[in-house]
């Protein structure tokens, strides 16, 4: 298990880029960003907490839908069963379903828009309900978007994501020391919470030297946001191509 405050060496005082989702998001990120040669921080925006409760009925359920692969571990902690259709939203939430015993899962391999799509695509309404596994605070209105196709969801709370309440004294010294060239941001929620610690931290104004790089327009909205009024002063603010981890990847510069 990663310590929470993992940092990769950094060669020559070459700068790191700062991970900022959760520790059992960030582990196999960081693996890939080291073996691509990218000297790596982590800083967790938020901290998983698993809900205890009952093994979920599904004898109603035609299929189960998964908008992070926190769900997919929520899931998993309550039930050893595997035997419904999985509705990805992307393909690394797809590939954590894969990972827990999951053989029938088709990705959206976007958000939440691609995966009420891909819904109405491939189920029918009359076949039975949805099960969306999901934390407390959610992003898009995803019973809304089926329920005007007939379909009808229930959402099922098994984790709650609790934010980070200040950044760490490594983070904010690499920050001080321009030891920092990037951060990934994946959901408005964290980046939002990153712009406010900085806030406190009195650290904006080092961000100057640094890219934000955003899975999407929502995300990147989240990061520039300072305050009321404020932006947030980023080097530069990058949006990914596709609401996906490859695409967000893409943007970064070549490991030197």
């Amino acid at each position: 298990m990663m310590e929470k405050q993992h940092v990769s060496p950094s060669r020559q005082g070459r700068t790191r880029l700062l991970v900022t989702r959760p520790m059992e998001d960030a582990e196999p990120l960081v693996r890939r960003l080291e073996a691509l040669g990218h000297a790596v921080a982590v800083e967790p925006m938020l901290s998983m907490v698993w809900i205890d409760g009952p093994e979920p009925d599904l004898s109603n359920v035609q299929a189960l839908l998964f908008t992070s692969a926190n769900g997919v571990r929520a899931y998993s902690k309550r039930t050893s069963r595997r035997d419904r259709p999985v509705q990805a939203v992307g393909d690394a939430t797809a590939r954590a379903a894969r990972e827990a015993g999951f053989t029938d899962v088709d990705s959206a391999s976007g958000d939440v828009y691609a995966l009420a799509e891909r819904v109405r695509l491939l189920r029918d309404p009359a076949a039975g309900t949805l099960l969306h596994v999901a934390g407390s605070k959610v992003a898009g209105d995803l019973a809304g978007l089926l329920g005007t196709a007939g379909f009808t969801l229930h959402r099922s709370v098994m984790y709650d994501a609790v934010p980070a309440s200040a950044l760490s004294e490594e983070t904010a010294t690499f920050l001080r020391t321009s030891g920092i060239g990037g951060v990934l941001f994946f959901s408005p929620r964290t980046a939002a919470s990153f712009v406010r610690l900085l806030a406190e931290a009195g650290l904006v104004d080092r961000c100057r030297t640094v890219d934000a790089f955003c899975l999407s327009p929502a995300v990147a909205e989240a990061a520039r946001a300072y305050g009321d009024q404020g932006v947030t002063p980023w080097r530069s603010v990058r949006v990914a191509a596709r609401p996906e981890q490859d695409a967000l990847l893409d943007l970064l510069p070549a490991a030197g």
